[in-house]
């Protein structure tokens, strides 16, 4: 290696690093983003197994996947001798917080997602004396997107901005975020290591894993069979509502969201402690009306609007219906078995995304782009890279 400046290397760890964002900023750093030379080490913690060969992370002495780590087992010393095991932990710098744990029990998930962030930042904050920066995922749910028709328009209105009020009580009653929030404004006030927390909408990515819910890999695996049952060429109408397919927002991709997560826990003074940001692929918003004929065209297919009369194709009744055709795509071109239509895939949430989601909602993003950062990616760039890696991983017929 020569002679180098330890100054300027940063050791990052990624807690949930198989989940969608988790994989695309362990993907990022990699890939020396920002630059060459930031990055010495990169600690991809998994709660389930992962090879490296499975990941398609490219083959780095710098990535060490650590798997097996219960964020909520035992006591916060338990907790700490696990993570104290991995080697160099002392070394970390940089820590992004991407673990999530799935429940539907609400009061449960509420519980444990407070308990997994509080036990794993007290516990890096107490390992690593090296420690600069701990970067937060929250989302729209801050904002109250989730609640649909129910949303506050009174206090919280478009553009999206992060200096919007908190929901109030009864909304903002069960969003973990807040607890989380709180518990780390109060416990980093006198820290040396700075902290914020980046807020995306829905995200558009890739896991090699299988994933509780991703609008990628359904709309992938819906236009790729649309595409062999309708033939290439084909109409293929917007599976979801007509107020949908109006409605403005703002994709964020997996890609995106790594970097300018990377870029603010890289750049941000620390006289900007814990402040939110949101996270997304552009400035301007978009609509499904823009989005749908380049999602199509990927697949060869010609993407028009919701039908006038009648019922439009709904996504998972859509690949239930013609799940035979996809058994035999799986054959023929020898697919990962069991993706399609899985048992862990959170039922019915392509027709809340693609129906349901009929509001503007769309981000202000005066304050990402005013931090430096400048990247922009089109529809077909964000998702098309999806499209690509699910090739390569052979979820998707290439």
């Amino acid at each position: 290696m020569g002679s180098h400046n330890t100054e300027s290397e940063k050791s990052a760890l990624i807690f949930g690093a198989s989940g969608v964002t988790g994989w695309a900023v362990v993907n990022e750093i990699l890939h020396d983003y920002p630059k060459k030379g930031t990055w010495s080490k990169v600690h991809a913690l998994t709660n389930r197994p992962l090879k490296q060969s499975d990941s398609l992370w490219p083959e780095d002495e710098r990535l060490n996947i650590v798997s097996g780590i219960d964020l909520l087992k035992g006591t916060q010393e338990d907790l700490q001798d696990a993570l104290k095991r991995i080697e160099g932990i002392e070394k970390v710098t940089h820590v992004y917080y991407l673990a999530y744990k799935a429940s539907s029990d609400f009061a449960q998930e509420y519980k444990d997602a407070e308990a997994m962030f509080r036990r794993s930042t007290i516990a890096i904050d107490h390992l690593s004396p090296a420690l600069e920066f701990v970067c937060h995922q929250t989302g729209a749910k801050m904002y109250g997107c989730h609640l649909l028709e129910n949303h506050p328009t009174d206090y919280i209105s478009v553009p999206l901005k992060e200096s919007h009020p908190r929901l109030r009580s009864p909304y903002g009653d069960g969003l973990f975020y807040h607890p989380q929030l709180d518990f780390i404004a109060d416990f980093a006030k006198d820290k040396s290591w700075n902290w914020c927390d980046t807020r995306p909408d829905i995200i558009i990515g890739f896991v090699p894993n299988q994933n509780f819910y991703s609008l990628a890999t359904s709309i992938g695996v819906f236009l790729t069979l649309y595409a062999e049952v309708e033939g290439k060429g084909a109409t293929c109408p917007y599976p979801g509502s007509k107020k949908a397919w109006v409605a403005k927002s703002h994709d964020s991709s997996s890609d995106m969201i790594a970097r300018q997560s990377l870029h603010l826990s890289l750049t941000l003074p620390k006289s900007q402690k814990g402040e939110g940001f949101n996270v997304a692929d552009a400035k301007a918003p978009s609509t499904w009306e823009h989005k749908w004929p380049d999602l199509c065209s990927y697949f060869g297919l010609k993407g028009t609007a919701p039908p006038d009369e009648g019922e439009p194709n709904e996504v998972r009744t859509y690949i239930k219906k013609h799940i035979d055709t996809w058994n035999k795509l799986e054959k023929k071109h020898g697919l990962k078995t069991g993706i399609a239509d899985s048992e862990m895939t959170f039922k019915g949430f392509e027709y809340f995304l693609l129906t349901q989601f009929d509001f503007d909602r769309q981000y202000d993003m005066t304050k990402m782009y005013g931090t430096g950062f400048k990247e922009e990616r089109s529809t077909l760039e964000a998702w098309g890279g999806v499209f690509d890696r699910m090739k390569k991983a052979n979820i998707l017929p290439s």
